[in-house]
């Protein structure tokens, strides 16, 4: 038997961090349209070639290689021709592609289009373009981006883990963590054997019974309801939310993506909850032109339109949603960056205007923040703008349902929102 020498060449998948790529490809598998503002409903960042070109700035920007693998394979140590390294180089991200999809993050999306042209043509006609051949992004790949972005966003603002909320109420639960108290009707029967045998004991004293120091075997402790102590843990209480994002025209205009941050941002929350508030409930709800509910797993793929913004509408809806809910807190955070623009009028048309802050819209919509206080729901807003009239606006908005106002930018929006979530709690319940 002969064998056959030849040189190592090193697998650089074999290198290749997995969940470093997909943080670096979380802006274009959670596109907003930012690419296109113009239209941004045309899926052209979709494409294969948009994916291509991303991994490949990946490869030499972003870390997900080592760079003595990078320079042996593609540097000036690479042997081989230009030719050669290049063709090696396409077969990487070709690979890198193939184990995307075997992962299950991604999908191709049937070409329909091509289809119908070769139905037309009797089967014939080439091939289309393959840098058009679109993808789309698994719900696997969606809730590990929202993994990664809670897992980054809690670490940036300190909090290494995180459990139910606390309060500062104290209940009869199964962690003790304050002192016993007589037991009530309807507690939880947590007794604190050491109390209650302490009052039992002292109660017979009182009453000429045994005396503490009687050891003798005929002496017992007659135990009665009113010596029952119940140990006191913290309450621990649920809330309801409504994530209710602004995906109108403006969140992708003037030179700056907001909503894919947002997006992050709702994807993280609802990572936590699931994850560490089971007792808690999330929805989303888009406001445009309208409002509608979206299924919480359907946050990553929803993208901005031509729209105006009826935040009224919006609001309606999400109160709606949150009066179906039985749960100690209910609150809305409106993640916007701009005023009010759109108004559904009882004849279902839709009135815009989106010049000023128009008295009838402003009317209206305060009309639904005090319907939303009386409902006891809290208002917090997220706003991705500094005009001084939104200003006034969003500070009037939180006056009235005693909700918080914050001024934020796409960078800091998640620690925001996550401080307050985490927060809320122990400040709201007394």
């Amino acid at each position: 038997m002969k064998f056959k020498y030849s040189k190592y060449v090193p697998n650089p998948l074999d290198e290749l961090d997995m969940d470093e790529l997909m943080s670096k490809l979380s802006d274009l598998l959670l596109s907003s349209g930012f690419d296109n503002p113009w239209d941004p409903s045309g899926g052209m960042d979709r494409t294969m070639q948009a994916l291509h070109d991303a991994i490949l700035e990946a490869l030499f920007s972003g870390g997900v290689l080592p760079p003595d693998i990078v320079e042996q394979l593609f540097g000036d140590q690479a042997e081989g021709s230009e030719e050669e390294i290049r063709q090696r180089l396409e077969q990487l991200i070709q690979q890198i592609i193939e184990r995307m999809q075997e992962s299950g993050f991604l999908t191709p999306a049937p070409d329909l289009e091509a289809e119908r042209q070769r139905r037309a043509q009797g089967g014939g006609g080439e091939e289309g373009d393959p840098g058009q051949v679109q993808f789309e992004v698994t719900d696997k790949a969606l809730d590990f981006l929202g993994y990664k972005a809670l897992r980054d966003l809690l670490g940036s603002v300190g909090h290494s883990s995180a459990g139910r909320h606390d309060t500062r109420d104290l209940a009869t639960g199964v962690e003790t963590s304050g002192a016993p108290k007589p037991y009530e009707f309807g507690d939880t029967l947590n007794i604190d054997a050491t109390a209650t045998i302490l009052n039992a004991v002292t109660r017979q004293a009182a009453e000429g019974g045994a005396s503490p120091g009687d050891e003798s075997p005929a002496a017992g402790i007659d135990i009665d309801y009113r010596d029952l102590m119940v140990a006191q843990g913290e309450y621990q209480s649920s809330c309801a939310t409504v994530i209710l994002l602004d995906c109108s025209h403006s969140m992708i205009l003037y030179g700056e993506d907001r909503f894919t941050p947002a997006k992050r941002v709702a994807m993280a929350l609802s990572h936590l909850i699931r994850t560490q508030y089971p007792g808690d409930t999330l929805q989303a709800v888009l406001f445009h032109d309208s409002a509608e509910e979206i299924p919480i797993r359907e946050l990553g793929r929803v993208r901005v339109g031509p729209h105006y913004t009826n935040t009224r509408e919006g609001l309606r809806l999400a109160r709606r949603l949150l009066e179906k809910q039985r749960k100690d807190m209910r609150q809305i955070i409106m993640i916007t960056d701009g005023k009010p623009s759109a108004l559904t009028q009882p004849d279902g048309r839709i009135y815009k205007n989106a010049f000023g802050l128009d008295p009838l819209v402003i009317a209206e919509t305060f009309a639904e923040v005090s319907a939303c206080a009386r409902a006891g729901i809290m208002i917090n807003t997220f706003m991705l703008a500094r005009d001084y009239d939104l200003v006034a606006f969003v500070r009037r908005v939180a006056a009235m349902c005693r909700g918080k106002a914050y001024f934020t930018t796409p960078y800091t929006l998640g620690q925001y929102v996550l401080m307050d979530y985490l927060d809320k709690k122990t400040k709201t319940v007394h």
